[in-house]
């Protein structure tokens, strides 16, 4: 028989369900299911879920045709299970490494009813909190088991249904199932403990809870957390209907009952100011009504004294005190601040130089009307007019004429604008006005700290390629790669976003994890590919005669990306030796990222008739146009030039150390998008023998292109003008 069934529900948890898979998948022990039930979630939950279950037999996918809830969709779950254990975990929670190996061993060894785990709280900042178990026992409490009554102080951990193993048989026996709602784990968790007769306690870290920024009903303000009681009332008509088994348990049982109430009640991000007097009145109901005629263990202190305002149903007297608890911290805060901020009155006149000027211009541009009119266009830090925002602007230009359109761009880059393009200088008066007073702002990247979101105001972020190499939040993870990024800084800057454009479902999921907000998605395709799809035979001839290339030539495009861990570092690459490989019609077009905007040439090749460094070049689209064969290593140049359906190959020397110190979000050397080679050698013998042509390249890129490129249909900018200008609904769907 199974030993474990893990039965994962998804809703909405794409960005983090991989994660979640990976880490039950890639336990040394493997004696385990996986029930995963996609609960109608309306995002990629459900295609990740079968993708999985495809290539690894150990995965179950469920699939529902209507949005259930948690618990119901964990009961679907338990129902297909066929392991000794049941393990419910979140989809957006994971495993700590290697911990199935003692969580197996401790249940064969003791058989226990249930085996509660600890867990530690995951934070975005990658920051962890310790659970409770230490100070629920001090001690270890050992491999042994036993009862609730024995050692009621277990109800004091965490009540969800993720930090404990169930025994299967013992679950049907009870006939317990989960109830919908929200603070479905109440209902299910307490009647657990209380009506097992062995239970065992793991103090090792097996669970990383994930506290997420946006999406949990954590952090969801509504009426709907008024379901918490009705889930209670379940656990005391369960204990009423067991009789006196679990009679001495009721006073402990009733303090975790007040105490989690005042939980709620005290997370401001839970509870409306509004209704906050009706939820306290209804705490004092319940109090009433189950209170165990021999009374409870009240707690000291500050707690004790609101369970005796909860008693007296005094919620006038509550509500002051916690109005002046929080008077106090604030007030504590800011003393703090100003212990940190000297001179400020000093600093503001030192500041009054000319971008101290400027800035305040902003702010008084600010204070006037937003233009209904005016959209501002941005891109590579205001290096000039390229990427999706251009591909973007002109599509306005045909299908929004009332918008009027202008780009920032710097000072050195005005040349690159083209004719009949309305621009600003980055750090002018005009570039604060227009940013101040723009009804959208479009830009690829983000704009700087400075810039406020008014609330009329439209962000978009169109990115600028699909990740291979992690991103946001996900850098903080590998702390080489990221530098000395801001974390906190940047999640205001995505604080401002109210569309996110996304290539394919592969970066949407990305971009959930790596910035976590309230934005909405834009799944269209990449608007600058829309050239790529569109442009005709007659284009693509008379790009290469621009380049003076022949319509013989073979013509290589070789685009290696920046690594962020190694400044001014660069490939293996010999630009003559590769020409010479090329054989007499062979072309090499040399571009470095654009990081590199002083130090260009990659090589220095003797051969300049044959190799050419395009570094310079505005639109990188062109380039792709006139090549025949992309060489790139982790660059997004693969998933863009992957629209052509012509062959590329990975030329791959540090990809060991580039996972490790830069990460990444997947193994792009097992799923290429055509040929690859980990040395030079390799490299030339590819160009020499045609195997950038061979079948398994070419099954490569079109297995690649499945995954990648099916949005990219050449309207990608029409969807994106269409939904944020024109303000139609979106062509896509959800299937719930």
């Amino acid at each position: 028989m199974t030993l474990i069934s893990f039965v994962v529900p998804a809703f909405r948890v794409q960005g983090y369900l991989r994660e979640c898979l990976d880490s039950i998948l890639g336990q040394p022990e493997t004696d385990f299911e996986v029930i995963a039930v996609d609960d109608c979630s309306p995002d990629a939950s459900g295609d990740i879920i079968d993708e999985y279950a495809a290539r690894d037999q150990r995965v179950r996918s469920v699939r529902l045709s209507e949005n259930v809830g948690l618990g119901p969709a964990r009961n679907i779950g338990l129902d297909r299970a066929v392991g000794q254990y049941v393990w419910f975990l979140d989809g957006d929670d994971w495993l700590a490494p290697e911990c199935l190996t003692e969580v197996a061993e401790r249940l064969r060894v003791t058989s226990p009813d249930v085996l509660l785990v600890d867990h530690v709280r995951t934070h975005w900042n990658d920051t962890a909190t310790r659970s409770a178990m230490a100070e629920v026992f001090p001690e270890s409490p050992g491999p042994g088991t036993f009862r609730l009554r024995d050692r009621p102080q277990a109800m004091h951990l965490l009540h969800t249904a993720w930090n404990r193993l169930v025994r299967r048989e013992f679950l049907a026996d009870l006939g317990l199932r989960f109830a919908p709602g929200w603070y479905e784990d109440v209902s299910f968790s307490y009647p657990v403990l209380m009506a097992a007769q062995r239970i065992g306690v793991l103090d090792r870290v097996c669970v990383n809870y994930r506290q997420r920024r946006a999406g949990a009903i954590t952090r969801t303000r509504g009426d709907r957390h008024f379901e918490v009681f009705p889930q209670w009332h379940r656990v005391f008509h369960l204990m009423d209907s067991w009789g006196p088994a679990t009679e001495a348990l009721r006073p402990v049982v009733f303090e975790r009952m007040i105490w989690h109430y005042l939980t709620v009640l005290g997370n401001g991000q839970r509870i409306a100011p509004e209704l906050r007097e009706a939820f306290f009145a209804q705490i004092t109901a319940d109090y009433e009504r189950w209170l165990p005629p021999g009374g409870y263990p009240v707690p000291d202190g500050v707690e004790g004294l609101k369970h005796k305002l909860v008693a007296s149903g005094r919620w006038r007297t509550f509500s002051a005190l916690r109005a002046a608890s929080r008077a106090r911290d604030a007030a504590r805060r800011q003393a703090r601040t100003a212990r940190r901020t000297v001179g400020p009155v000093a600093r503001r006149g030192a500041r009054l130089t000319r971008d101290g000027l400027l800035r305040e211009y902003y702010r008084a541009e600010l204070r006037r009307p937003v233009d209904p009119t005016l959209a501002v266009y941005a891109a590579y830090w205001y290096r000039g007019y390229s990427c999706n925002p251009a591909a973007i602007y002109e599509v306005a230009r045909r299908l929004a004429p009332g918008v009027r359109g202008v780009w920032v761009v710097r000072r050195d880059r005005v040349d690159s604008v083209p004719a009949g393009v309305k621009y600003v200088v980055a750090g002018t008066p005009s570039y604060y006005r227009v940013l101040a007073r723009a009804r959208w702002l479009v830009n690829n990247v983000n704009f700087p700290d400075f810039v406020r979101k008014r609330p009329e105001q439209v962000h978009v972020q169109t990115h600028h390629g699909t990740p291979v190499k992690v991103m946001g939040l996900d850098q903080q993870r590998h702390p080489i790669g990221a530098g000395r990024m801001d974390f906190a800084g940047l999640l205001r800057r995505v604080d401002r976003w109210d569309y996110s454009v996304s290539a394919n479902s592969f970066s949407t999921q990305m971009w959930d994890r790596a910035y976590p907000a309230t934005y909405t998605t834009l799944e269209v395709g990449y608007p600058r590919n829309d050239r790529l799809v569109t442009a005709g035979v007659d284009e693509v001839r008379r790009l290469r005669a621009e380049f003076g290339l022949d319509p013989d030539e073979q013509v290589v495009l070789y685009a290696p990306t920046h690594r962020e861990h190694l400044p001014g570092y660069r490939p293996p690459f010999d630009p003559d030796q590769f020409v010479q490989a090329l054989g007499g019609s062979g072309r090499l077009l040399m571009r470095s990222h654009y990081f590199h905007d002083r130090d260009r040439r990659p090589g220095q090749p003797r051969d300049w008739e044959r190799v050419r460094d395009v570094s310079g070049h505005q639109r990188v689209e062109d380039l792709y146009l006139v090549a025949d064969v992309l060489v790139t290593d982790y660059s997004s140049a693969m998933f863009d030039y992957a629209v052509l359906d012509r062959p590329i190959v990975l030329y791959t020397p540090d990809w060991e150390a580039y996972r490790l110190a830069r990460g990444v979000y997947f193994d792009v050397t097992a799923e290429p998008p055509g040929a690859v080679a980990s040395t030079f050698a390799d490299l030339l013998d590819l160009f020499r023998t045609d195997g950038v042509r061979s079948d398994a390249a070419t099954k490569a890129r079109e297995h690649f292109r499945a995954r990648f490129c099916t949005l990219d249909d050449g309207r990608a900018a029409e969807r994106v003008v269409r939904r944020v200008f024109l303000g139609e609904p979106g062509d896509r769907s959800s299937r719930c």
